[in-house]
């Protein structure tokens, strides 16, 4: 049964299903890739114990062969649990069948196979066992980072952590009481052990049944409750299965290894677009879109596109950015591969993308315009190699298409573009990119002026009908939909507008004072020359502008900053020079951070 998250239907753009079978992979060209390369999404089954895989305490011998099967695929497994290692070896004897066990709900890391441990969290208080042993509390037990008891001794474990000062925090597992340092939960413990294997969150699916469970189901990318799981374990779950415990996981099982759970709706964590004229989202599925933004040189497509990205990489998706421009080297939270003087390597690249919280622009400056589309070819094989082992980079963003994925560019017979999901293509020239990547798209994104003649490429000879668009509006065709979208700007674009009034050249839109015979000429370019003009123009020229309302305007049409141009309005009703000069200093200063 598949389950909508808290009951709120999200609206997303019609791009259908994917395949429920396992796709193939295929060459750039006869040479480039090895063929059946399977594009698997969830990499890594992490499940709890108790009320999941086991049922009091015993593990079926079908969900041990089922676990077995889902390793044997290449994939990872992961036991999360509650109880104590030692504990757990004294009822289960199969630990050799995970990669990694989280124990003691996320405070321990065990190595089955090296049979290591790691502690992730403070050892407790010899005085807090004390305490709770001294007032009876039964049964009791301490481990290497747990203090455990059961109900109804959560009101001894409250007082006593009140009464020695603790930050503990008491978290339930159906009638068992765990305390545990701060942050410590079941969520950190799997981000441990996902760290040493090198593999995400993102390409992870979770199953539990109790309320330790919530941080681990809502961290994971796709969250699965078994059908003996707590009724808010159920309701906040991606998908429920039919079966209880071991044969439910079972269940889960089958379908990762049928489908890679590609019927399962990705609601939870759809990206999202823009907003509709009519003020709904539109969002669109995280994974194995192809979404293109194209434009004319000037129109705003790379930002349109890194405020989309932005959001990619806030959502925890890893990204590897094809920068022939340089146009990344101080994107917030990307590392840059190459400069002007040095091409950058393949294996640089790879190595950085180990770490699945690392996100690469490969800055190709130093690469001559002939080698480009080499180097590239040779950089989406290995990474297309990578995906097949960690299901990472989850998108590779294409800036300059144009050069990169040429007209004359044929692919073996169509399967590479539309297997190639996770893609974000920035382009001037939409006509001159492959027409089989064309083909593959979900989604495209016109930026700037004459938007419909920068989709015409993909209306099919029909003749694009006039559309007029407001302030970051965008026209968006898809599935031979067009509508207009407003984007939401990412927070690096608003720094970069912000930077651009403070401190940057707005030349034509620069403000003039010109006093009121029009005899003055000073030109302030920026909120920063704007307020040292301001001090130093005489106070009737001050005056002049300001009832005028001229403050306002320019800082509601050039700055686009309404908030800003109300405060302006406010002191534009003042008959007092200083007073209003001070007034609409402190409100620009409030907002932006000027040039020393």
């Amino acid at each position: 049964m598949v389950k909508r998250r808290g009951g709120r239907a999200l609206e997303f753009l019609p791009l259908g299903l994917p395949e429920a079978v396992p796709r193939k992979m295929r060459s750039l060209s006869a040479a480039a890739l090895p063929p059946q390369i399977p594009d698997v999404r969830y990499l890594v089954l992490a499940t709890d114990y108790d009320g999941t895989l086991a049922a009091d305490g015993k593990v079926r011998a079908e969900a041990i062969k089922a676990v077995k099967r889902l390793r044997e695929s290449g994939r990872k497994t992961v036991l999360v649990t509650g109880r104590e290692l030692d504990d757990l070896k004294t009822v289960f004897d199969r630990l050799d069948i995970f990669d990694r066990v989280v124990a003691e709900n996320g405070a321990l890391l065990y190595r089955p196979q090296t049979k290591e441990e790691m502690l992730l969290a403070e050892p407790p208080p010899l005085e807090l066992y004390e305490r709770l042993r001294a007032r009876g509390v039964r049964p009791l037990s301490r481990g290497r980072a747990i203090v455990a008891t059961r109900e109804p001794h959560e009101v001894d474990a409250v007082e006593v952590v009140r009464e020695m000062g603790l930050e503990h925090q008491i978290i339930f597992n159906k009638g068992a009481v765990m305390l545990l340092p701060p942050g410590v939960n079941k969520q950190t413990g799997l981000a441990a052990a996902l760290d040493e294997l090198c593999l995400s969150l993102r390409n992870t699916v979770s199953v539990g049944d109790a309320e330790n469970d919530h941080a681990l189901l809502a961290a994971s990318e796709c969250g699965v409750a078994v059908a003996n799981a707590i009724p808010s374990l159920k309701e906040r779950a991606d998908l429920v299965t039919r079966g209880a415990r071991g044969e439910g996981v079972e269940e889960l099982i089958e379908r990762i290894l049928e489908d890679d759970l590609r019927s399962v709706v990705d609601a939870r964590h759809a990206l999202l677009l823009g907003v509709r004229r009519n003020g709904s989202e539109v969002r669109i599925a995280p994974a194995g879109r192809r979404v293109l933004f194209a434009g004319p040189s000037g129109s705003g497509k790379t930002t349109a596109a890194t405020g989309f990205l932005e959001r990619v990489m806030g959502a925890g998706y890893q990204c590897c950015i094809v920068d022939p421009e340089g146009d990344y080297q101080e994107y917030e939270g990307v590392v840059c591969i190459g400069t002007r003087d040095r091409a950058p390597a393949v294996e640089e690249v790879l190595e950085l993308l180990q770490k699945p919280q690392n996100h690469v622009a490969v800055n190709l400056l130093g690469v001559p315009l002939p080698d480009r589309p080499a180097l590239f070819a040779s950089l989406l094989l290995r990474l297309q190699e990578m995906r097949s082992r960690s299901g990472r980079p989850h998108w590779i963003v294409i800036d300059e298409a144009h050069h990169l994925l040429p007209a004359a560019w044929r692919p073996a017979p169509l399967t590479l573009p539309r297997e190639l999901g996770g893609v974000l293509l920035i382009t001037v020239h939409p006509e001159s990119v492959s027409p089989a990547i064309l083909a593959a798209l979900d989604i495209v994104l016109a930026v700037g002026e004459a938007p419909e003649e920068t989709l015409r490429p993909f209306l099919r000879g029909r003749e694009p009908a006039r559309v007029e668009l407001g302030p970051d509006e965008v026209l968006s065709w898809s599935n031979g939909q067009i509508e207009p979208l407003k984007l939401v700007p990412g927070k690096a674009q608003r720094r970069r507008h912000q930077r651009k009034y403070a401190a940057g050249d707005l030349q034509d839109q620069a403000f003039v004072f010109r006093g009121p015979k029009g005899k003055l000429r000073l030109r302030a370019r920026n909120l920063s020359l704007f307020l040292q003009m301001a001090e130093g123009v005489d106070e009737e020229t001050w005056l002049h502008h300001l009832r005028q309302g001229d403050y306002s305007r320019w800082f509601r049409e050039v700055i686009k900053d309404e908030a800003l141009a109300a405060a302006a309005e406010e002191q534009e009703k003042r008959k007092d020079a200083d007073e209003s000069l001070r007034g609409i200093r402190e409100a620009i200063e409030q907002r932006y951070t000027l040039a020393e």
